[in-house]
């Protein structure tokens, strides 16, 4: 797998029956605070991931960790410190899925913070994550454009489809999508930004690319659909190699998983819940579907100029992060973000990616402009090293 990352590396496995078993009979001779005391945080959130339903396109509840939702969060009071000078700031908005469905409030409260902090923290480009909606219907593409919308004209940002965001109800059997109905490539051609969409689809939006520019830095964003099929990659990889000189960042909805791990339906199926490979859409293309694993082999490892990815979709604590290197030996840094089994679908919870001014510190800060707080711990907010531009 690569260079991990500094969270604690462990097996990706489920608690299977013995293990299971094995904690029943600790139950006779240790108390339950030293029985959880000997388990690693993953174990207890592959534990708790394991009582979700499996069925391929179900989800849990948002409040499965209603009882302490925060139990894991080193809360502060107030907006993150401003940036020092020439640092520039990227804004994450993973899955917000619930808010277009139910708290539409948030999700625009989300969208106007970032508007409103556009100059102070040099607010030069937004990435949306996937799950745009909940169940693909009129009213949520409406309430998700209302809250995008305050975005328009300000600063670019770039959106694709998750498994919420197919199929009738948002049951991801197949590629019906609202997205591009909604969010039509129209509206993202009047963005300087824009560089454009899949050559099969060109006026799809669920496959799109674009470039950015901080000062002498270039910067190309790969916007994937949710498992992106094979002749996707074909396209993305002949756009990437035309922009070897940009930093590369992809999106894409499945990717990393909360085990440190990448999505590899080959290795760990089933016991890696929600693998895009375990979908109706699946079984409906033929399994024309590749996961985390089989896109860094296929696609983010055969170039030398990317440095992130980014991705949603996964519940346990929503949270990853693996580094792996490229065989030119320069780390790409993964990142699973996903706040949605917070309460309110979520508590309006958005990531910050602030690069320093040298070019190779990238601060990561998880804000709330709902709640008014950071979370500052060490999964939220930390830093991660680049290698230098080539």
């Amino acid at each position: 797998m690569g260079v991990q990352s500094d969270k604690l590396a462990r097996s990706t496995k489920n608690m299977d029956c013995d293990q299971d078993s094995d904690l029943t009979v600790a139950a006779n001779t240790d108390s339950k605070e030293d029985r959880l005391m000997n388990l690693t945080r993953r174990e207890m959130l592959q534990a708790t991931a394991a009582t979700f339903a499996t069925v391929a396109g179900s989800r849990p509840n948002p409040t499965w960790a209603a009882e302490n939702p925060y139990a894991d969060a080193v809360l502060i009071d107030g907006e993150p410190p401003l940036p020092t000078p020439r640092t520039f700031t990227i804004a994450v908005l993973p899955d917000t899925q619930y808010y277009a469905e139910k708290y539409p409030d948030i999700f625009r409260s989300q969208t106007e913070w970032i508007a409103d902090q556009l100059q102070d923290r040099n607010i030069r480009f937004v990435l949306h994550l996937g799950d745009v909606t909940n169940h693909n219907t009129e009213s949520q593409w409406k309430n998700a454009v209302q809250a995008m919308e305050v975005l328009d004209g300000r600063v670019p940002y770039a959106l694709l489809p998750g498994n919420h965001d197919y199929s009738e109800g948002g049951r991801c059997f197949d590629r019906q999508t609202r997205l591009s109905e909604f969010f039509p490539v129209s509206k993202f051609r009047e963005q300087a930004t824009f560089g454009g969409t899949y050559d099969a689809e060109p006026d799809r939006m669920e496959n799109s690319f674009h470039v950015f520019r901080v000062g002498d830095r270039k910067f190309i964003v790969l916007a994937l659909e949710f498992g992106p099929r094979h002749d996707v990659i074909r396209w993305a990889n002949e756009v990437v190699s035309r922009h070897r000189d940009h930093e590369a960042i992809l999106i894409t909805h499945a990717y990393v998983y909360f085990d440190e791990t990448r999505y590899n339906w080959k290795k760990y199926r089933e016991e890696q819940q929600w693998n895009p490979h375990s979908y109706a859409i699946a079984k409906t293309a033929d399994d024309d579907i590749l996961d985390g694993e089989e896109l860094w082999r296929e696609f983010v490892s055969r170039h030398e100029n990317f440095i992130l990815t980014l991705n949603g979709h996964v519940l346990g604590d929503g949270l990853g992060r693996v580094t792996t290197q490229t065989a030119g030996r320069r780390d790409v840094h993964q990142m699973l973000v996903n706040f949605q089994m917070r309460p309110n679908g979520g508590d309006g919870w958005l990531r910050l990616l602030e690069f320093d001014p040298n070019g190779q510190i990238v601060r990561v800060c998880d804000y709330s402009p709902v709640r008014n707080q950071r979370n500052v711990s060490p999964q939220n907010q930390f830093e991660l090293t680049l290698s230098a531009p080539l």
